[in-house]
């Protein structure tokens, strides 16, 4: 049983529309087939790289697109060819469409494609608003001490 109702949140908080979406759809069952495979890395201190096989697709073939902090991969399938006789078909040429959602802060830098994988190179790019920092606390300056008026 994997039913939540998160409408209890909602009703309380203002501005967090994105945030109660993503927890939604990642409580949905995933209905991917796993394809193209990938890999996630941290390459730096605020960098990311997605890694992707995409073997048998070329440039023309794949797209990258960001939209409302979603990062999407797709790559459409060529037309088979039918001047052939396989054997054995181990490199799919089906079409497929791969979602990333990216926090607000993170930026796609680049993308390229390299010996039949799809490098999606990531940046998380804080503003300095959004940083942390450090408060000084002020001290009051010591109040003088008040003289007896008997002296």
């Amino acid at each position: 049983m994997r039913n939540f109702d998160l409408s209890p949140f909602t009703r309380s908080t203002i501005g967090f529309d994105r945030l109660s979406r993503l927890m939604e759809s990642s409580l949905q069952a995933p209905n991917d087939n796993g394809f193209p495979p990938y890999d996630i890395e941290k390459s730096g201190e605020d960098l990311y790289r997605i890694t992707m096989a995409v073997a048998g697709y070329g440039a023309e073939d794949l797209d990258v697109s960001v939209n409302d902090g979603i990062l999407t991969v797709s790559g459409k399938s060529e037309a088979e060819p039918k001047d052939g006789t396989y054997l054995h078909r181990g490199i799919a040429r089906r079409a497929f469409a791969r979602r990333f959602n990216l926090a607000e802060t993170v930026k796609v830098v680049a993308a390229r494609l390299d010996n039949g994988l799809l490098v999606v190179d990531l940046a998380n790019e804080i503003p300095e608003a959004r940083k942390p920092r450090r408060i000084d606390i002020l001290t009051a300056p010591a109040k003088p001490e008040i003289e007896s008026a008997a002296a």
